[in-house]
């Protein structure tokens, strides 16, 4: 898998993810939209571990910067 998010974009989602998480445990977020945010965090925290995110990849985009010495 070539990596395709930037640094920034995995902050971002581990920042989102943390706050699902922390509604869903305080009892903020209930039910099923509690659930289905806190799978939706899940994923958002394993792209963001492995920089890439299958869905960019169907729509063709890549947050990732172009290294240059790979030419």
């Amino acid at each position: 898998m070539k990596k395709n998010m930037s640094n920034m974009d995995r902050m971002i989602r581990v920042i989102v993810a943390i706050i699902i998480a922390a509604l869903y445990f305080s009892g903020t977020l209930t039910g099923t939209l509690g659930i289905i945010l806190l799978v939706v965090a899940g994923i958002f925290l394993l792209t963001s571990l492995v920089s890439f995110c299958p869905l960019y990849t169907l729509c063709g985009l890549s947050t990732c910067p172009i290294d240059k010495t790979e030419s």
